[in-house]
């Protein structure tokens, strides 16, 4: 795993981030973890952002045949 050493970090932001790691019962390295994680993570999964782009543009007709053809086993002679 990567480190990372964040410098000048203003006092009053320090005291605030002790207090909520106390308040959520993890040590402070472990809060800044959490909140790194959940600033970076992405908040929609790509089905449901394909699905929003979609119904923004006022939807698509995927009006497509279903093809019912068997499929041919692969052949690894």
């Amino acid at each position: 795993m990567s480190s990372v050493t964040v410098r000048n970090i203003p006092d009053a932001t320090h005291r605030a981030l002790k207090l909520r790691a106390a308040q959520h019962g993890r040590s402070t390295e472990a809060e800044i973890r959490f909140i790194l994680e959940g600033a970076v993570a992405p908040k929609v999964g790509l089905g449901s952002a394909l699905v929003a782009i979609g119904q923004s543009v006022g939807g698509i007709d995927m009006a497509f045949a279903r093809d019912t053809y068997p499929v041919e086993p692969a052949s690894f002679e």
